[in-house]
């Protein structure tokens, strides 16, 4: 076997463990099943896993399963308890102090104050709210990345098997930028027919063979919104800057789609740290005639 073809079948070994951990976060995920899905001895498997992935198998799982949950806290009423059932704890008390101590705030409390709530489109909070959305010129760039389908929560799946892809070849390193692609209007769209894009930037052309695709970012004014907190917040963000901004701007979307710059990294960043760029793409804003 070949260097590569070894690399490639790697790959598709932990790409089908990252497809089954998303699949099954509501059920108990256990070592010796995921040997089976991944073809490897149970005695190597987890040192395997952990020296690719950067982390343990325990805490991949527990970063989604909490990662869900916030989403649930922030955008929906379901309640407290069935979500601490869908993350795996037996009780919302013990579901209650890890989700604290991950996120900052207990589950009832992040509900409420969390990050998302300062984008709540109230009258009081369209009137007062100050926030940090600069017009930014960007110039047209590369990116080389695989496509998601599905809720835009569910991203990091694509994301995973990017990186899989990526290190090996040597790809990925310190100046690597992580960016999302979000082509459709969750709001229009079914969420099983949600289409993203998990990506990096690169300098330069480089081969790449399914499902990896290489596509350009569109170059021109963009309004940036700087967003800090967990990546569940931010549908909040997204509302707030098309449905408040964007109307009292002066300014018109463009032709391209939404972008996400990722300035930290989930796996060594506490979620209220983690610090986005959401990128609107704008139309070239009309010049002013001087009258004679």
């Amino acid at each position: 076997m070949t260097d590569s073809s070894s690399r490639t079948d790697y790959e598709d070994r932990f790409n089908r463990v990252t497809d089954y951990i998303y699949a099954h976060l509501d059920d108990d995920i256990d070592l010796l099943t995921l040997a089976d899905v991944a073809c490897l001895s149970p005695y190597h498997w987890h040192r395997t896993y952990h020296a690719v992935r950067g982390e343990t198998i325990a805490a991949t799982v527990k970063r989604l399963r909490l990662h869900r949950a916030a989403g649930y806290l922030a955008n929906t009423t379901m309640p407290l308890s069935e979500i601490a059932v869908k993350s795996g704890y037996p009780n919302p008390q013990s579901f209650s102090r890890t989700f604290r101590d991950t996120y900052g705030l207990p589950p009832a409390e992040y509900r409420k104050n969390g990050s998302h709530a300062k984008f709540r489109t109230d009258t009081q909070t369209r009137e007062t709210a100050m926030y940090d959305v600069t017009i930014r010129e960007i110039a047209s760039f590369r990116t080389i990345g695989i496509d998601h389908v599905g809720s835009y929560m569910e991203i990091g799946k694509a994301f995973e098997q990017l990186f899989s892809w990526l290190g090996p070849r040597g790809l990925f390193g310190p100046e690597t930028r992580m960016i999302g692609i979000y082509f459709d209007d969750p709001s229009s769209v079914p969420e099983s027919d949600l289409r993203s894009r998990a990506c990096v930037s690169v300098d330069a052309a480089v081969p790449v063979e399914p499902p990896v695709v290489a596509a350009a970012v569109a170059g021109g004014e963009y309004a940036v919104l700087r967003h800090v907190g967990p990546y569940a917040d931010m549908r909040a963000a997204y509302d707030w800057l098309y449905g408040t901004w964007l109307p009292g701007s002066g300014r018109e979307p463009g032709e391209a789609p939404a972008v996400e710059f990722y300035l930290n990294n989930p796996r060594d960043t506490a979620p209220v740290d983690l610090i986005t760029e959401i990128c609107l793409p704008l139309k070239a804003a009309a010049k002013t005639v001087a009258a004679e």
